[in-house]
């Protein structure tokens, strides 16, 4: 069974980043597991540190069997390198088994940036959320031709090998961003807490994270 993989930030949590799991989820019909990054270094430093930010997940996922969270890059010390976590993922599941990496289109197309990313697709497939139509025209030349032929036109294509093959997930177009909760949640912006489960709301403002310093 193709077993998919979400990593991110997650900071926050929103109704965004549950949209992707879950069309991930409902088109391959098995379970998305989100993993939050401990360190990632593509980035600024996050707004929450990384235990608060995976327990915002576990209120978000809570009831809905289709996701699921795993810490594992909590637990590994050093940044969070893609790489490292699907080597880590294929040391336990074996080279056979189907692995897909599901990530945003701007995520993937900033594919090139990331440690070893030549190697990534030996690892895992890749499902690319595309939240509209054409948002992955005009690939980086160099992306472009790493996956020249590897696209797949169905979800059973992606079960029928363990990894190399890309997948256009369409899902429908949201305006959430973690940038902007953040920084709605730090101008007191009253509408901020409808972009996230209610639980997810209620545990930020509890322990006043992303409050203004």
């Amino acid at each position: 069974m193709l077993a998919i993989w979400y990593g991110g930030t997650f900071d926050p949590v929103h109704n965004g980043h549950l949209a992707i799991a879950r069309a991930a989820a409902d088109a391959f019909g098995v379970p998305v597991t989100l993993a939050p990054a401990a360190d990632p270094p593509h980035r600024a430093a996050t707004g929450a540190a990384a235990e608060p930010r995976a327990r915002m997940l576990d209120l978000a996922v809570a009831g809905d069997a289709r996701l699921r969270v795993d810490r594992r890059e909590l637990r590994r010390p050093g940044p969070s390198w893609t790489v490292d976590t699907l080597r880590e993922l294929r040391a336990e599941r074996g080279g056979d088994v189907p692995l897909a990496l599901l990530l945003g289109a701007d995520s993937f197309r900033s594919l090139p940036t990331w440690r070893d990313w030549r190697r990534l697709p030996a690892l895992a497939h890749f499902i690319v959320a595309e939240r509209s139509a054409g948002g992955l025209d005009n690939l980086p030349p160099v992306l472009a031709a790493e996956f020249e032929g590897r696209w797949a036109q169905a979800p059973a294509d992606l079960a029928a090998s363990a990894a190399g093959r890309v997948f256009r997930l369409r899902q429908p177009l949201r305006g959430e961003s973690a940038t902007a909760v953040r920084r709605a949640i730090a101008a007191d912006d009253p509408a901020w807490p409808a972009q996230m489960p209610a639980a997810v709301a209620g545990w930020i403002r509890a322990h006043g994270l992303y409050r203004a310093s």
